[in-house]
């Protein structure tokens, strides 16, 4: 990582919710923000960040466009936001939004970090945003099969991420946001009823994230600094 306080951040999904509002806080901090997403959003096109659209990051197209827009890029922070959420109850199990998950929320960050490798120095930083649904000790509603098995899928991934980049000082943090104030759950653009906003989440993630270490690389955190069960 630069020793210089600004960084270069790319963040994906970063076009609303937790995503924008991380790009926000870096941009007005003076960091190099690398907006990903698969398009701009009226917000984001205000921040004046470097946005690169159609990046559907479960899709080799996408990382290829990715990679492309990044190339000869040092980046001292990748931030894979972007995640979908669906509900497939015992009664209504759908395996079509349950691998649909699967390749967004687990495989794709796991591949365009890889496919981002060569853009990560020493220093660097891989920030992954999972959820405690993912936890297995902390599920006591059941439920949402497809969200649950792939943020779990992303958090071992994450672990062998951090083990496997260990030699080369990369961190790697793994995130629960909180029960955020976002549009994810809602198709119809109405917020859900979380315990805080998108603002403050990403408040705490960055702040996280700048203080990550190699020393807690690979383990699972609540955004208020709480180490989380698996």
């Amino acid at each position: 990582m630069s020793t210089n306080t600004k960084k270069t951040i790319v963040i994906t999904g970063a076009n609303r919710g937790i995503g924008y509002a991380m790009a926000n806080i870096c941009q007005k901090r003076g960091d190099t923000v690398y907006a990903l997403c698969r398009q701009s959003s009226k917000d984001l096109d205000a921040l004046g960040v470097n946005i690169v659209e159609q990046i559907d990051v479960a899709t080799q197209a996408g990382i290829d466009k990715a990679v492309s827009a990044l190339s000869g890029i040092t980046i001292d922070l990748l931030i894979n936001n972007a995640g979908i959420l669906r509900n497939e109850q015992l009664s209504d199990l759908n395996q079509e939004t349950i691998v649909e998950q699967f390749n967004v929320n687990a495989i794709a960050p796991l591949f365009l970090s890889h496919a981002l490798l060569a853009n990560l120095s020493s220093g660097s930083k891989i920030g992954l945003i999972s959820s405690r649904m993912g936890s297995i000790t902390d599920n006591d509603s059941g439920g949402r099969y497809g969200y649950r098995m792939s943020k779990a899928a992303l958090n071992i991934a994450a672990v062998s991420l951090a083990r496997d980049l260990s030699e080369e000082n990369i961190a790697v943090g793994i995130y629960h946001p909180g029960y955020v104030q976002t549009e994810m759950v809602n198709s119809n653009g109405v917020l859900s009823n979380g315990d805080i906003s998108a603002s403050v989440a990403a408040e705490r993630l960055i702040a996280l994230m700048d203080n990550l270490t190699m020393a807690d690389s690979g383990v699972f955190k609540h955004s208020n600094g709480e180490t989380l069960p698996w």
